[in-house]
Parts: structure tokens; sequence; C-alpha cells
């Protein structure tokens, strides 16, 4: 599976799916330094943990579809480039020393201050139970969850968000479409090496499950979420 996180081609995934998203969305707050009523410290530990979900979420994004893809009869690198991004290193550069080790509390723990609004993030993505990591991270800041959900409820729960989703789907299927490596991760490959075949079929129904459902719109906020914080990456190269 690393070869296909380490390309060139990756890399320009990685922005495009970004640029994807922040394109489609007019008008996100910019909640500057100092303005979020949080101690110094507590403020850039924030701001560097919701960097690192801007950083993964282009990868989670390429690794539901791959995945999905491969264990559920989908079709992967089937129009490989003849480009030499398809196989040239990632840029060292790009995303380096950005973010920082996210920290995150239960469900069950969020702060009664932000239960409206983590009944609002269910209904929105369709969860229900539970509650995605960035939104158990977020909640370690109660107030500035409340605040930001407040925010940025409308520009999500929009059409112009919805076009944003698919643009950026687009971006993660084409990748996938031209990947030079392709895993060996299909049901017959993976039963062949040893694997239980029940266990293989269960992952299968859960990267299915991942890649079409509600985690589907959860992914592709989080680079809105790093731009409120001017947090996010690059979206060229």
């Amino acid at each position: 599976m690393k070869p296909a996180f380490q390309t060139r081609a990756f890399a320009e995934a990685s922005v495009a799916y970004r640029d994807a998203v922040l394109s489609g969305l007019d008008d996100l707050p910019a909640y500057r330094r100092g303005t979020l009523d949080l101690p110094p410290a507590e403020d850039r530990e924030l701001r560097v943990q919701v960097e690192t979900f801007d950083v993964v979420a282009p990868r989670l994004a390429v690794l539901f579809e791959l995945v999905d893809r491969s264990m559920n009869g989908g079709d992967v690198g089937s129009a490989t480039p003849d480009e030499r991004a398809a196989t040239a290193p990632f840029p060292g550069h790009l995303d380096a020393a950005r973010g920082a080790e996210p920290s995150m509390i239960s469900a069950e723990d969020v702060a009664a201050e932000a239960a409206d609004a983590v009944d609002g993030i269910r209904s929105f993505h369709g969860f229900d139970d539970g509650l995605p990591s960035i939104y158990r991270c977020l909640a370690q800041w109660p107030g500035f969850l409340v605040r930001l959900w407040d925010d940025l409820e409308p520009s999500l729960d929009s059409s112009e968000f919805d076009a944003a989703v698919d643009a950026a789907d687009d971006v993660v299927g084409k990748y996938v479409d031209e990947l030079a490596y392709r895993p060996a991760l299909s049901p017959d490959a993976l039963t062949a090496t040893g694997f239980d075949p029940d266990a293989v079929d269960e992952v299968a129904g859960l990267f299915r499950e991942f890649n079409t459902g509600p985690v589907e719109t959860v992914l592709p906020a989080l680079p809105a979420f790093a731009d409120t914080l001017g947090v996010a990456g690059e979206r060229r190269i």
C-alpha cells in the first residue's frame, strides 16, 4: 500500500482534493490567533491538531476508495497515464513538519454546552451514535466546537458543499483509476495468502461502509475546518 502514498501523483491528488473543497466554499470564517478565548498554548494546540486532520483527509479518502474498489470488484489502475508523476517520488517539502498527534475525548465525555452542536453534527453527517474523531478532538475545546458548528453548518448544509464533495470525490476516483501500483487486495488474493475468508468479507464490508456512508461528508469537511484556523495546506504544487 505504501507506494500509493509516496508518488508525486498522490501529492498532486492531495492538493487537488483540498482545492476542490475550498474552491467550492465561499465566506468561511477566519479565526485568527488570540480571538478564540483560549490560552495561547491551547490555541496553538488546537491549530496544530486540526492541521493533522487536514494532512490525512486526502490520504483517508484515497485509502477508503482504493481498498473498497480492490475488495469489492472495482477497477484500480485501469487508466495509468504514461507520465513521470505516476511513479516519481512525493515532493519532500509537501506536508513536511505539519501537524502533531491529535488527542480526543470519548463521545460520552463531551461537555454539556456542546450537546446541541453534537446533535446537529450527527444529524448532518448521518450518524445515529458515536462521533467522528475530528469532532472528538474539537470537543476538547467545547466552546470552539459550538462556535465552529454554528458558523459552518450553513456552508456545509448547502448545494455548494454537495458540489465540493462531488468534486473531491472525482479527484480521488481519478487518482485510483490512474494508480501505477496495484496492491493485491482482492478477496481471492488475500485468501490465497492465508487470510480467513469470513474476515476478508467483513473487512470488505467495512471499507464499503467507510467509502459510501456518513464518512463521505466528514472527510471533505476537514480542509474547511483547517482553513478557518489558517492551517490548511497547499492547494497547488
